[in-house]
């Protein structure tokens, strides 16, 4: 049931606020039969209900009625906001504690008073002068209830942030019982309520634990009357503006699905993170603590508890909760997926407070909007990583990266699912309501999740029927190994961009060893196996030895077997440093990223030609008449080599331009 139609409130001034409490009630009205009918027939909740009505047939009760009008009468006219100029600017309880607790008293005892007078002889009664006074006496104390609920409310509206609120409340149950006995209220001290409040909470937190308790007795006095409208309408006034405020101060701000898809990805990016950090405050101590202290103040009503909370938290917090379906309906785009599973990651964390603090019936469209924003986030996120994957299939450009070196395509596709291991969690939840689906299927041997932790789905939200843990773990490993498969793929077919043979092997040995070491240094290794990431080092190091082979294999296999006369070695030991040179300067350029492979691939190719030509240059060398040539060592050999793989573009010797004059 909706507040605004249970609970009708005053049309409200340009400024916001309602009405000031002075004038919620009329002037004293004639009263009659139907005005107190209406008021004796009211359902109260609290005091008046713990009460038995007495019933007397004598004459003495008309002598009680009148001994009890003029004692409440004493106080009531006193404190009676248009009685006297004085009492309509001071506050009963910030002038006398005592007093407004005798106040609330004499108004209480009025009450069972009025009804029980009623009850001894029916109708007949009811245009009794005596209860005519009482009535009037009601509504000039109701007057002044009112204006004090009206005070304490808005004098202490910082102290009633719903933090200090929580901590007020907690602390309180510690110390007193959750169900005190307002009918024996005795009074205190404020340093008395602050005891009770409890010793360990600040000055602040004891300040609001006494305006709780303060509006908790005007609350049950004013219900227990049938005044119950003019007390919520006060209520619901001033704390839906605390709730709107609140949420603007965390910086959320209201934005229409039409505004949220006209702003660029830089602007909305910034919303989310708003959203983001806002969310938590928002749920666990905004909403929560206006549940908690709807709860101290108007304990003794369900009803009137769900209501109010309704009307005064339920729309901001569908406005807030409906914020990620926005974001969800703009233009996908791979670099929002994140954002979007960071929204997902905040509802699923959150759902526990949002079921506990919008409990009630009426607020169910709040959970309901909870569960829709997670349903089109997880929509908006599968049809975001498809349109990722397809940017993969798709990629064809023919730019050949210099030195063979790691390309760019696989840096940006190896960080994304990198960073996509990182929300395992949530696809795996996604995933089991979005089946995965790949244009060919994965080779068996590709994927190995033997030793994938166990994921469970998050327990806070529905899951699908039938699912297990593995089939969620598995889903989610086969749909990154799937992006890393299509990343080989293209990678593949890239190699035809370059017209060196060993240079294609040495950009696929560059590539795949940078999707291994990403594998090895996040998530994805839990996800796709230490056994992947051996495997496909080893492939990454086949492609090198690959390179050494179509590189270097001809130029170690050309040395010399047989006799040779002393000038056919040194025309030998000649070509060998021309090629060694010339093959040095094409792959100046030629680069292995990752260091470890780097000194690998230098010493398999120091391997294969150093030793070789370290054979026939110590035979030989002695007999060479070519100075240049014959001081060319396997050390100078070995060093050149070392030059490689760099980048730097330096691959001579230090005897290149002595031998380069001798044979020019």
């Amino acid at each position: 049931m909706h507040l605004k139609n249970t609970f009708p409130v005053r049309k409200a001034k340009a400024s916001g606020l309602q009405e000031s409490p002075s004038t919620i009630f009329s002037a004293p009205e004639k009263m009659t039969r139907q005005t107190l009918r209406s008021l004796l027939s009211r359902k109260s909740f609290g005091r008046c209900s713990n009460h038995d009505l007495p019933a007397s047939s004598s004459s003495s009760d008309v002598s009680m009625m009148e001994e009890k009008v003029a004692r409440a009468e004493a106080i009531i006219v006193k404190w009676d906001p248009d009685a006297s100029a004085y009492a309509n600017i001071t506050s009963l309880f910030y002038e006398s504690r005592s007093e407004a607790h005798r106040f609330l008293a004499e108004v209480s005892d009025l009450q069972r008073a009025m009804l029980a007078f009623v009850a001894a002889a029916g109708r007949a009664r009811l245009s009794h002068p005596c209860l005519v006074r009482a009535q009037t006496l009601m509504q000039a104390a109701m007057r002044r209830l009112v204006k004090e609920f009206y005070q304490i409310l808005a004098a202490n509206r910082d102290l009633l942030d719903p933090e200090s609120v929580s901590v007020s409340v907690r602390s309180a149950h510690s110390s007193v019982s959750e169900e005190p006995d307002y009918d024996s209220w005795e009074y205190r001290s404020p340093e008395e309520e602050a005891l009770a409040a409890g010793e360990s909470i600040s000055k602040v937190e004891r300040a609001a634990a006494i305006a709780m308790a303060d509006l908790r007795a005007i609350a049950d006095t004013m219900v227990s009357a049938g005044y119950s409208k003019e007390c919520i309408t006060t209520y619901q006034t001033l704390r839906k503006c605390i709730v709107d405020e609140g949420l603007c101060r965390l910086g959320f701000e209201r934005l229409s699905l039409a505004h949220v898809l006209k702003l660029d990805w830089a602007m909305l990016e910034l919303k989310v993170r708003s959203w983001l950090g806002a969310s938590r405050v928002a749920l666990r101590t905004l909403f929560h603590g206006e549940h908690v202290l709807l709860d101290h103040v108007f304990a003794g009503s369900d009803t009137v508890r769900e209501a109010l909370f309704a009307y005064i938290a339920g729309d901001a917090a569908l406005h807030f909760l409906s914020f990620p379906v926005s974001v969800a309906k703009s233009k996908r785009s791979p670099e929002k997926l994140f954002r979007l599973l960071d929204l997902y990651d905040t509802i699923v964390e959150l759902w526990p407070e949002i079921e506990l603090v919008f409990s009630f019936e009426s607020t169910a469209v709040v959970r309901a909007q909870a569960l829709a924003s997670l349903s089109k986030l997880a929509e908006t996120a599968c049809a975001t990583l498809a349109d990722f994957e397809s940017a993969i299939l798709r990629e064809s450009s023919r730019l050949a990266v210099p030195g063979g070196g790691v390309h760019p395509m696989t840096r940006y596709t190896m960080n994304y699912i990198s960073l996509l291991a990182d929300y395992e969690s949530s696809l795996a939840e996604i995933f089991a309501d979005c089946p995965l689906q790949t244009p060919s299927p994965i080779p068996d041997f590709f994927l190995d999740t033997s030793q994938a932790p166990a994921v469970h789905p998050p327990a806070s939200c529905p899951s699908s029927p039938g699912t297990t843990t593995s089939s969620y773990i598995s889903a989610v490993a086969e749909k990154l190994a799937w992006l890393v498969f299509a990343l080989l793929c293209k990678l593949d077919g890239k190699t035809e961009t370059y017209q060196d043979v060993g240079l294609s092997c040495l950009f696929l040995a560059n590539n795949l060893q940078y999707i291994v070491s990403k594998v090895r240094s996040c998530q994805l290794l839990e996800l796709l196996g230490e056994e992947w990431a051996a495997r496909h080092a080893a492939k990454a190091r086949q492609h090198a030895a690959g390179y050494g082979r179509v590189a270097w294999g001809r130029m170690a296999a050309g040395v010399p077997k047989g006799e040779v006369s002393a000038g056919e070695a040194g025309e030998w030991i000649r070509a060998f440093i021309a090629a060694l040179e010339a093959a040095c300067a094409t792959q100046a350029g030629w680069v292995v990223t990752d260091p470890g492979m780097r000194e690998e691939v230098r010493e398999a190719v120091r391997g294969m030609v150093v030793p070789a030509f370290r054979g026939f240059y110590a035979r030989w060398h002695p007999v060479i008449e070519d100075v240049a040539v014959a001081s060319y060592s396997p050390d100078d050999v070995r060093e050149q080599l070392g030059k490689l793989f760099s980048g730097s573009g330096s691959g001579s010797g230090p005897n290149r331009s002595k031998v380069s004059s001798r044979t020019a």
